[in-house]
Protein backbone atom coordinates (compact mmCIF):
# COMPACT_ATOMS: atom_id res chain seq x y z
CA UNK A 1 0.00 0.00 0.00
CA UNK A 2 1.60 3.06 -1.11
CA UNK A 3 -1.09 5.84 -1.41
CA UNK A 4 -3.99 7.23 -0.41
CA UNK A 5 -5.58 6.57 -3.87
CA UNK A 6 -4.90 3.06 -3.28
CA UNK A 7 -7.12 2.93 0.04
CA UNK A 8 -9.23 5.57 -1.30
CA UNK A 9 -10.11 4.79 -4.87
CA UNK A 10 -9.41 1.14 -4.92
CA UNK A 11 -8.11 0.98 -8.71
CA UNK A 12 -8.30 -2.96 -9.43
CA UNK A 13 -8.26 -4.66 -12.78
CA UNK A 14 -11.11 -7.35 -13.86
CA UNK A 15 -11.15 -10.87 -11.87
CA UNK A 16 -12.59 -14.00 -11.72
CA UNK A 17 -15.67 -15.61 -10.09
CA UNK A 18 -15.14 -16.46 -6.18
CA UNK A 19 -14.87 -14.39 -3.51
CA UNK A 20 -12.61 -13.36 -0.79
CA UNK A 21 -11.33 -15.62 2.54
CA UNK A 22 -10.34 -14.32 5.71
CA UNK A 23 -6.93 -15.13 6.40
CA UNK A 24 -7.12 -14.44 10.01
CA UNK A 25 -8.99 -15.60 13.62
CA UNK A 26 -10.35 -13.35 15.18
CA UNK A 27 -12.87 -10.14 15.29
CA UNK A 28 -13.01 -7.13 15.44
CA UNK A 29 -15.29 -6.08 18.42
CA UNK A 30 -16.26 -2.15 20.01
CA UNK A 31 -17.06 -0.29 16.87
CA UNK A 32 -20.69 0.58 16.11
CA UNK A 33 -22.22 1.39 13.19
CA UNK A 34 -24.46 3.91 12.20
CA UNK A 35 -27.03 4.45 9.79
CA UNK A 36 -25.59 7.69 8.20
CA UNK A 37 -22.35 9.14 7.03
CA UNK A 38 -20.60 12.23 8.56
CA UNK A 39 -17.48 14.19 7.92
CA UNK A 40 -14.54 12.72 8.06
CA UNK A 41 -16.13 9.13 8.65
CA UNK A 42 -16.62 5.87 6.30
CA UNK A 43 -18.20 2.55 7.19
CA UNK A 44 -18.10 -0.58 5.21
CA UNK A 45 -16.14 -0.66 1.77
CA UNK A 46 -17.43 -3.83 -0.32
CA UNK A 47 -14.40 -4.72 -2.44
CA UNK A 48 -14.02 -3.71 -5.93
CA UNK A 49 -13.00 -6.79 -7.89
CA UNK A 50 -13.16 -10.79 -7.16
CA UNK A 51 -10.38 -12.20 -5.61
CA UNK A 52 -9.03 -15.85 -5.70
CA UNK A 53 -9.96 -16.88 -2.22
CA UNK A 54 -7.41 -19.43 -2.35
CA UNK A 55 -4.45 -16.86 -1.80
CA UNK A 56 -6.53 -13.45 -0.72
CA UNK A 57 -5.22 -12.83 3.22
CA UNK A 58 -7.14 -10.05 5.31
CA UNK A 59 -5.95 -7.57 7.46
CA UNK A 60 -7.04 -5.50 10.07
CA UNK A 61 -5.18 -2.12 11.74
CA UNK A 62 -6.21 -0.54 14.41
CA UNK A 63 -4.47 3.20 15.76
CA UNK A 64 -5.09 4.57 18.68
CA UNK A 65 -6.60 8.07 18.69
CA UNK A 66 -3.52 9.64 20.44
CA UNK A 67 -1.75 9.11 17.15
CA UNK A 68 -4.45 9.74 15.00
CA UNK A 69 -5.07 13.44 16.73
CA UNK A 70 -1.63 13.91 16.44
CA UNK A 71 -1.37 13.55 12.74
CA UNK A 72 -4.40 15.71 12.32
CA UNK A 73 -3.02 18.66 14.19
CA UNK A 74 0.43 18.29 12.13
CA UNK A 75 -1.77 18.43 8.90
CA UNK A 76 -3.76 20.67 9.79
CA UNK A 77 -1.54 22.99 10.97
CA UNK A 78 0.53 22.79 7.81
CA UNK A 79 -2.58 23.66 5.91
CA UNK A 80 -3.19 26.66 8.04
CA UNK A 81 0.37 27.73 7.76
CA UNK A 82 0.11 28.21 3.67
CA UNK A 83 -3.63 28.78 3.08
CA UNK A 84 -4.88 31.76 1.55
CA UNK A 85 -8.01 32.66 1.99
CA UNK A 86 -9.98 35.81 1.72
CA UNK A 87 -10.50 37.92 4.74
CA UNK A 88 -8.03 36.09 6.76
CA UNK A 89 -3.72 37.20 6.57
CA UNK A 90 -2.02 33.83 5.64
CA UNK A 91 -1.06 31.95 8.64
CA UNK A 92 -3.91 33.51 10.68
CA UNK A 93 -7.06 31.55 9.19
CA UNK A 94 -8.89 29.94 12.39
CA UNK A 95 -8.09 26.16 12.69
CA UNK A 96 -12.28 25.56 12.11
CA UNK A 97 -11.81 27.31 9.18
CA UNK A 98 -9.10 25.59 8.13
CA UNK A 99 -11.05 22.30 8.90
CA UNK A 100 -14.02 22.97 7.27
CA UNK A 101 -11.99 24.40 4.09
CA UNK A 102 -9.75 21.35 3.33
CA UNK A 103 -11.65 18.46 5.24
CA UNK A 104 -11.41 16.08 2.08
CA UNK A 105 -7.74 17.41 1.53
CA UNK A 106 -6.41 16.93 5.46
CA UNK A 107 -8.47 13.77 5.81
CA UNK A 108 -6.52 12.04 2.66
CA UNK A 109 -2.84 13.59 4.20
CA UNK A 110 -3.66 11.74 7.65
CA UNK A 111 -4.67 8.34 5.65
CA UNK A 112 -1.29 8.99 4.09
CA UNK A 113 0.71 9.49 6.64
CA UNK A 114 -0.58 6.84 8.92
CA UNK A 115 -1.46 3.94 7.01
CA UNK A 116 1.37 3.19 4.09
CA UNK A 117 4.24 2.52 6.42
CA UNK A 118 2.15 0.68 9.04
CA UNK A 119 0.53 -1.49 6.21
CA UNK A 120 3.72 -2.70 4.66
CA UNK A 121 4.89 -3.66 8.53
CA UNK A 122 1.68 -5.77 8.84
CA UNK A 123 2.08 -7.66 5.76
CA UNK A 124 5.45 -8.23 5.96
CA UNK A 125 5.12 -9.80 9.90
CA UNK A 126 2.31 -11.89 7.66
CA UNK A 127 5.50 -13.55 6.07
CA UNK A 128 3.38 -13.12 2.62
CA UNK A 129 4.40 -11.80 -0.68
CA UNK A 130 1.04 -9.34 -1.98
CA UNK A 131 0.15 -8.50 -5.41
CA UNK A 132 -1.93 -6.43 -7.05
CA UNK A 133 -3.64 -3.31 -4.78
CA UNK A 134 -5.51 -4.22 -1.68
CA UNK A 135 -8.94 -3.80 -1.50
CA UNK A 136 -10.42 -1.77 1.79
CA UNK A 137 -13.47 -3.16 3.16
CA UNK A 138 -13.74 -1.21 5.80
CA UNK A 139 -12.32 2.74 6.86
CA UNK A 140 -12.90 4.73 9.88
CA UNK A 141 -10.79 8.00 10.40
CA UNK A 142 -11.98 11.08 12.46
CA UNK A 143 -10.14 13.49 14.55
CA UNK A 144 -10.62 12.43 17.62
CA UNK A 145 -11.07 8.66 17.49
CA UNK A 146 -8.94 6.04 16.73
CA UNK A 147 -8.23 5.21 12.87
CA UNK A 148 -9.83 1.66 11.87
CA UNK A 149 -8.92 -0.20 8.49
CA UNK A 150 -9.92 -3.69 7.14
CA UNK A 151 -8.51 -4.71 3.62
CA UNK A 152 -8.01 -7.74 1.44
CA UNK A 153 -5.11 -8.41 -0.67
CA UNK A 154 -3.90 -11.62 -2.86
CA UNK A 155 -0.43 -12.64 -2.51
CA UNK A 156 1.77 -15.36 -3.99
CA UNK A 157 1.09 -18.51 -2.15
CA UNK A 158 4.11 -20.97 -0.68
CA UNK A 159 4.45 -23.82 -2.32
CA UNK A 160 7.20 -26.81 -2.96
CA UNK A 161 9.13 -27.16 -5.65
CA UNK A 162 11.36 -30.47 -4.03
CA UNK A 163 12.55 -32.30 -7.75
CA UNK A 164 12.22 -29.67 -9.87
CA UNK A 165 15.04 -30.73 -11.38
CA UNK A 166 13.62 -34.17 -12.30
CA UNK A 167 10.94 -32.68 -14.24
CA UNK A 168 12.10 -32.98 -18.25
CA UNK A 169 10.33 -32.92 -21.58
CA UNK A 170 11.73 -33.95 -25.19
CA UNK A 171 14.92 -31.93 -26.76
CA UNK A 172 14.69 -32.33 -30.62
CA UNK A 173 17.77 -31.48 -32.34
CA UNK A 174 18.47 -27.94 -33.84
CA UNK A 175 20.84 -29.27 -36.61
CA UNK A 176 19.45 -28.52 -40.24
CA UNK A 177 19.60 -30.53 -42.88
CA UNK A 178 20.47 -30.36 -46.68
CA UNK A 179 16.66 -30.65 -47.56
CA UNK A 180 15.61 -27.57 -45.41
CA UNK A 181 18.39 -26.27 -46.94
CA UNK A 182 16.80 -26.82 -50.49
CA UNK A 183 13.73 -25.93 -49.68
CA UNK A 184 14.45 -22.58 -48.44
CA UNK A 185 16.76 -21.46 -51.67
CA UNK A 186 13.50 -22.89 -53.85
CA UNK A 187 11.28 -20.32 -52.39
CA UNK A 188 14.22 -17.66 -53.23
CA UNK A 189 14.01 -19.34 -56.59
CA UNK A 190 9.96 -19.36 -56.54
CA UNK A 191 9.85 -15.67 -55.39
CA UNK A 192 12.18 -14.31 -58.35
CA UNK A 193 10.39 -16.46 -60.96
CA UNK A 194 9.28 -14.19 -63.98
CA UNK A 195 6.21 -15.09 -65.98
CA UNK A 196 6.75 -14.12 -69.89
CA UNK A 197 4.05 -14.69 -72.99
CA UNK A 198 4.60 -17.66 -75.13
CA UNK A 199 5.36 -16.31 -78.90
CA UNK A 200 5.29 -19.58 -80.76
CA UNK A 201 2.03 -20.82 -82.27
CA UNK A 202 1.49 -24.41 -79.80
CA UNK A 203 -1.18 -25.50 -77.60
CA UNK A 204 -1.48 -24.71 -73.51
CA UNK A 205 0.03 -27.75 -71.98
CA UNK A 206 0.51 -28.52 -67.85
CA UNK A 207 2.85 -25.94 -66.04
CA UNK A 208 1.41 -23.40 -68.91
CA UNK A 209 -0.21 -20.11 -67.75
CA UNK A 210 -3.42 -19.55 -69.65
CA UNK A 211 -4.25 -15.68 -69.78
CA UNK A 212 -8.37 -15.79 -70.38
CA UNK A 213 -11.67 -14.40 -70.16
CA UNK A 214 -14.73 -15.26 -68.57
CA UNK A 215 -18.61 -15.44 -67.70
CA UNK A 216 -20.35 -17.89 -65.49
CA UNK A 217 -23.22 -18.87 -64.65
CA UNK A 218 -24.36 -20.27 -61.11
CA UNK A 219 -26.38 -23.50 -61.56
CA UNK A 220 -30.28 -22.59 -60.15
CA UNK A 221 -29.27 -18.61 -60.24
CA UNK A 222 -30.01 -17.56 -63.22
CA UNK A 223 -31.24 -14.37 -62.27
CA UNK A 224 -28.19 -13.34 -60.51
CA UNK A 225 -25.49 -11.57 -62.33
CA UNK A 226 -22.43 -13.75 -64.11
CA UNK A 227 -19.15 -14.02 -62.63
CA UNK A 228 -16.83 -12.68 -65.05
CA UNK A 229 -13.61 -11.93 -65.47
CA UNK A 230 -10.63 -10.54 -67.64
CA UNK A 231 -7.13 -11.35 -68.73
CA UNK A 232 -6.62 -13.88 -65.56
CA UNK A 233 -3.86 -16.33 -65.28
CA UNK A 234 -5.16 -19.88 -64.88
CA UNK A 235 -1.89 -22.37 -64.14
CA UNK A 236 -2.33 -25.62 -66.47
CA UNK A 237 -2.24 -28.09 -63.75
CA UNK A 238 -1.42 -25.50 -60.91
CA UNK A 239 -2.16 -26.72 -56.90
CA UNK A 240 -4.60 -23.97 -57.32
CA UNK A 241 -6.22 -24.47 -60.40
CA UNK A 242 -9.69 -26.61 -60.32
CA UNK A 243 -9.10 -29.45 -62.06
CA UNK A 244 -12.42 -28.92 -64.77
CA UNK A 245 -10.29 -25.96 -65.57
CA UNK A 246 -6.95 -27.49 -66.09
CA UNK A 247 -8.79 -29.89 -68.35
CA UNK A 248 -10.82 -27.53 -69.94
CA UNK A 249 -7.86 -25.64 -71.28
CA UNK A 250 -5.54 -28.44 -71.86
CA UNK A 251 -4.80 -28.41 -75.81
CA UNK A 252 -6.52 -25.07 -76.21
CA UNK A 253 -4.70 -22.14 -78.60
CA UNK A 254 -4.58 -18.61 -78.41
CA UNK A 255 -8.26 -17.42 -79.86
CA UNK A 256 -10.40 -20.03 -79.24
CA UNK A 257 -13.30 -20.42 -76.96
CA UNK A 258 -14.97 -23.02 -74.91
CA UNK A 259 -17.14 -24.13 -72.20
CA UNK A 260 -16.01 -25.43 -68.40
CA UNK A 261 -18.48 -26.98 -66.10
CA UNK A 262 -17.27 -26.13 -62.88
CA UNK A 263 -18.56 -28.81 -59.61
CA UNK A 264 -17.20 -26.83 -56.55
CA UNK A 265 -16.21 -28.75 -53.30
CA UNK A 266 -18.19 -28.42 -50.25
CA UNK A 267 -14.75 -26.96 -48.35
CA UNK A 268 -13.81 -24.55 -51.13
CA UNK A 269 -11.76 -21.25 -50.13
CA UNK A 270 -14.31 -19.06 -51.27
CA UNK A 271 -17.70 -19.27 -49.71
CA UNK A 272 -19.55 -17.83 -52.48
CA UNK A 273 -18.87 -21.06 -55.10
CA UNK A 274 -18.60 -23.54 -52.22
CA UNK A 275 -20.28 -26.62 -53.27
CA UNK A 276 -22.13 -25.15 -56.33
CA UNK A 277 -21.70 -25.83 -59.79
CA UNK A 278 -20.90 -23.08 -62.85
CA UNK A 279 -20.72 -23.27 -66.72
CA UNK A 280 -18.15 -21.16 -67.68
CA UNK A 281 -17.79 -19.47 -71.33
CA UNK A 282 -13.79 -18.99 -71.36
CA UNK A 283 -11.65 -17.16 -74.30
CA UNK A 284 -8.14 -17.58 -74.07
CA UNK A 285 -6.48 -14.59 -74.82
CA UNK A 286 -2.78 -15.82 -74.95
CA UNK A 287 -0.06 -18.37 -73.28
CA UNK A 288 2.40 -17.24 -70.82
CA UNK A 289 5.43 -19.68 -69.08
CA UNK A 290 6.98 -19.10 -66.19
CA UNK A 291 10.11 -18.90 -66.09
CA UNK A 292 12.43 -19.78 -62.74
CA UNK A 293 16.12 -17.96 -62.57
CA UNK A 294 19.46 -20.43 -62.66
CA UNK A 295 20.99 -20.62 -58.93
CA UNK A 296 24.30 -18.82 -59.74
CA UNK A 297 26.42 -15.98 -58.64
CA UNK A 298 24.58 -13.58 -60.61
CA UNK A 299 21.30 -14.47 -58.56
CA UNK A 300 22.71 -14.46 -55.79
CA UNK A 301 23.87 -10.83 -56.41
CA UNK A 302 20.45 -9.84 -57.40
CA UNK A 303 19.20 -10.90 -53.92
CA UNK A 304 21.78 -8.83 -51.92
CA UNK A 305 25.36 -7.97 -50.83
CA UNK A 306 26.47 -11.59 -51.82
CA UNK A 307 29.74 -12.06 -53.62
CA UNK A 308 28.35 -15.61 -54.94
CA UNK A 309 26.18 -18.29 -54.08
CA UNK A 310 28.15 -19.60 -52.46
CA UNK A 311 28.13 -16.73 -49.65
CA UNK A 312 24.72 -16.97 -50.05
CA UNK A 313 24.04 -20.35 -49.64
CA UNK A 314 26.19 -19.76 -46.38
CA UNK A 315 24.08 -17.40 -45.28
CA UNK A 316 20.90 -18.93 -45.98
CA UNK A 317 21.98 -21.78 -43.33
CA UNK A 318 22.93 -19.47 -40.88
CA UNK A 319 19.40 -18.07 -41.11
CA UNK A 320 18.03 -21.27 -40.65
CA UNK A 321 20.04 -22.55 -38.23
CA UNK A 322 19.05 -19.31 -35.94
CA UNK A 323 15.31 -19.82 -37.06
CA UNK A 324 15.01 -23.06 -35.93
CA UNK A 325 17.05 -22.63 -32.70
CA UNK A 326 14.89 -20.12 -31.47
CA UNK A 327 11.98 -21.77 -32.70
CA UNK A 328 12.79 -25.43 -30.96
CA UNK A 329 14.00 -23.42 -27.83
CA UNK A 330 10.65 -21.57 -27.43
CA UNK A 331 8.37 -24.28 -27.83
CA UNK A 332 10.28 -26.35 -25.75
CA UNK A 333 10.64 -24.40 -22.93
CA UNK A 334 6.51 -23.81 -23.43
CA UNK A 335 6.35 -27.78 -22.98
CA UNK A 336 8.99 -28.00 -20.10
CA UNK A 337 7.13 -24.81 -18.11
CA UNK A 338 3.85 -27.29 -18.98
CA UNK A 339 4.99 -30.31 -17.36
CA UNK A 340 6.29 -27.77 -14.75
CA UNK A 341 2.67 -26.50 -13.60
CA UNK A 342 1.52 -29.60 -13.93
CA UNK A 343 4.07 -31.09 -11.20
CA UNK A 344 3.71 -28.27 -8.98
CA UNK A 345 0.11 -27.01 -8.42
CA UNK A 346 -0.58 -23.90 -7.26
CA UNK A 347 -3.10 -21.40 -6.81
CA UNK A 348 -2.76 -18.10 -8.84
CA UNK A 349 -3.90 -14.41 -7.70
CA UNK A 350 -6.43 -13.31 -10.07
CA UNK A 351 -4.78 -10.17 -9.99
CA UNK A 352 -1.83 -11.26 -11.69
CA UNK A 353 -3.80 -12.80 -14.59
CA UNK A 354 -5.80 -9.63 -15.11
CA UNK A 355 -2.60 -7.73 -15.40
CA UNK A 356 -1.25 -10.79 -17.94
CA UNK A 357 -4.34 -10.20 -20.06
CA UNK A 358 -3.73 -6.76 -20.35
CA UNK A 359 -0.28 -6.79 -21.39
CA UNK A 360 -1.15 -9.42 -23.92
CA UNK A 361 -4.36 -6.96 -25.26
CA UNK A 362 -1.89 -3.94 -25.34
CA UNK A 363 0.38 -5.79 -27.89
CA UNK A 364 -2.34 -7.06 -29.81
CA UNK A 365 -4.11 -3.49 -30.51
CA UNK A 366 -0.20 -1.96 -31.34
CA UNK A 367 -0.15 -5.30 -33.61
CA UNK A 368 -3.71 -4.06 -34.80
CA UNK A 369 -2.41 -0.27 -34.89
CA UNK A 370 0.87 -1.08 -37.29
CA UNK A 371 -1.29 -2.66 -39.39
CA UNK A 372 -3.94 0.65 -40.34
CA UNK A 373 -7.03 0.02 -37.62
CA UNK A 374 -7.74 3.60 -36.71
CA UNK A 375 -8.74 4.28 -32.69
CA UNK A 376 -12.71 4.26 -34.14
CA UNK A 377 -12.61 0.74 -35.18
CA UNK A 378 -10.86 -0.18 -32.54
CA UNK A 379 -13.71 1.13 -30.29
CA UNK A 380 -15.90 -1.30 -32.04
CA UNK A 381 -14.40 -4.47 -30.16
CA UNK A 382 -15.90 -6.81 -28.23
CA UNK A 383 -13.20 -6.32 -24.97
CA UNK A 384 -15.30 -8.39 -22.86
CA UNK A 385 -14.80 -11.32 -25.41
CA UNK A 386 -11.30 -11.07 -26.00
CA UNK A 387 -10.43 -10.49 -21.96
CA UNK A 388 -12.22 -14.03 -22.16
CA UNK A 389 -10.42 -15.60 -25.01
CA UNK A 390 -6.73 -14.41 -23.36
CA UNK A 391 -7.76 -15.76 -19.96
CA UNK A 392 -6.15 -19.14 -20.15
CA UNK A 393 -2.86 -18.00 -22.15
CA UNK A 394 -3.03 -15.19 -19.27
CA UNK A 395 -2.74 -17.63 -16.77
CA UNK A 396 -0.51 -20.10 -18.18
CA UNK A 397 1.87 -16.94 -18.42
CA UNK A 398 1.68 -16.41 -15.00
CA UNK A 399 2.13 -19.64 -13.67
CA UNK A 400 5.42 -20.05 -16.06
CA UNK A 401 6.38 -16.71 -13.98
CA UNK A 402 6.27 -17.91 -10.27
CA UNK A 403 7.98 -21.31 -11.29
CA UNK A 404 10.45 -19.32 -12.97
CA UNK A 405 11.01 -16.83 -9.68
CA UNK A 406 10.72 -19.69 -7.44
CA UNK A 407 13.55 -21.45 -9.28
CA UNK A 408 16.02 -18.45 -9.77
CA UNK A 409 15.30 -18.13 -5.84
CA UNK A 410 16.58 -21.74 -5.04
CA UNK A 411 19.31 -21.67 -8.12
CA UNK A 412 20.31 -18.33 -6.94
CA UNK A 413 20.16 -16.68 -10.55
CA UNK A 414 20.84 -13.65 -10.35
CA UNK A 415 21.06 -10.38 -13.02
CA UNK A 416 24.55 -8.66 -13.71
CA UNK A 417 24.85 -4.65 -14.16
CA UNK A 418 26.58 -5.45 -17.31
CA UNK A 419 23.21 -7.73 -18.74
CA UNK A 420 20.78 -5.00 -17.26
CA UNK A 421 22.43 -1.90 -19.06
CA UNK A 422 23.05 -4.16 -22.39
CA UNK A 423 18.86 -4.62 -22.30
CA UNK A 424 18.43 -1.02 -21.37
CA UNK A 425 20.60 0.09 -25.01
CA UNK A 426 18.77 -2.41 -26.75
CA UNK A 427 15.01 -1.53 -25.40
CA UNK A 428 16.57 2.46 -26.05
CA UNK A 429 17.44 1.66 -29.72
CA UNK A 430 13.94 -0.13 -29.80
CA UNK A 431 12.28 2.67 -29.09
CA UNK A 432 14.30 5.38 -30.81
CA UNK A 433 14.63 6.99 -27.23
CA UNK A 434 17.71 8.58 -25.55
CA UNK A 435 18.74 5.73 -22.64
CA UNK A 436 18.55 8.72 -20.07
CA UNK A 437 15.67 9.19 -21.16
CA UNK A 438 14.17 6.05 -21.13
CA UNK A 439 15.27 5.26 -17.52
CA UNK A 440 13.55 8.15 -16.10
CA UNK A 441 10.42 6.62 -17.57
CA UNK A 442 11.11 3.47 -16.80
CA UNK A 443 12.06 4.17 -13.41
CA UNK A 444 8.96 6.24 -12.88
CA UNK A 445 6.15 3.85 -14.13
CA UNK A 446 7.85 0.62 -12.60
CA UNK A 447 9.61 -0.80 -15.55
CA UNK A 448 12.97 -1.11 -14.44
CA UNK A 449 12.30 -3.63 -11.96
CA UNK A 450 10.36 -5.30 -14.33
CA UNK A 451 13.28 -5.96 -16.97
CA UNK A 452 15.66 -6.97 -14.03
CA UNK A 453 12.45 -9.33 -13.11
CA UNK A 454 11.82 -10.53 -17.00
CA UNK A 455 15.76 -11.18 -17.26
CA UNK A 456 16.04 -13.07 -14.76
CA UNK A 457 13.09 -15.39 -15.79
CA UNK A 458 14.76 -15.45 -19.15
CA UNK A 459 18.45 -16.87 -17.77
CA UNK A 460 16.44 -19.42 -15.48
CA UNK A 461 14.55 -20.39 -18.53
CA UNK A 462 17.91 -21.14 -20.06
CA UNK A 463 19.61 -22.82 -17.33
CA UNK A 464 16.51 -25.53 -17.44
CA UNK A 465 16.88 -25.68 -21.02
CA UNK A 466 20.32 -26.08 -21.40
CA UNK A 467 20.25 -29.07 -18.67
CA UNK A 468 17.95 -30.73 -20.42
CA UNK A 469 19.21 -34.40 -21.92
CA UNK A 470 19.04 -33.67 -25.75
Amino acid sequence: MSSTDTLENNPHPEAADGAPETGHDHAHEGHSHDEHDHEGHNHDHAPTAVLNPDCTRELILDIPVDEVSKVYRDVTGNYRKYAKIPGFRAGKVPESVIKRRYAKEIRKDVIEGLLPERFNKAVMDLGVRPVGQPQVTELTVEDGSPLHVKAVFEFVPAFSIEGYKDVTVEKPSVTITEEEVQAELAQLRESRATVEPVEEDRELKNGDWAQISYKGQVEGEESAAPIVGEDSLVEIGGKDTVEAFSSSLLGAKPGQELKAEVIYPADYAEAGLAGKTVAYEVEVKGIKKRTLPELNDDFAKELGAYQSFTDLEERVREHLASRKRRSVEGETKDRLFAALTERFPFPVPESLVQEQVDARLERGLRALAAQGMDTDQMRKLDFGRLRAAQRDSAMAEVKAFILLDRIAEEEQVTVSDEEFDHELQLAALQSREPLDALKVRLTQDGGLARIREQLRREKTASLLYERLPG
